[in-house]
């Protein structure tokens, strides 16, 4: 089974990220304060990193 992160996508004080294996995993922002705190127009120019799936 692949953990690797797809994609990311913000909403409603949480962080839900697409693995490559169809699951979806839902994190509260409160858990990553520079997110929590970030701007709206900046959450979705992220990037992941630390063995993302391929694009």
């Amino acid at each position: 089974m692949s953990s690797l992160a797809k994609s990311v996508s913000f909403e409603q004080g949480m962080m839900w990220v697409d693995l490559v294996d169809g699951r979806k995993l839902g994190v509260p922002l409160a858990y990553f304060p520079r997110l929590l705190n970030a701007k709206s127009g900046q959450l979705p120019h992220y990037e992941i990193s630390g063995g993302a799936a391929p694009q």
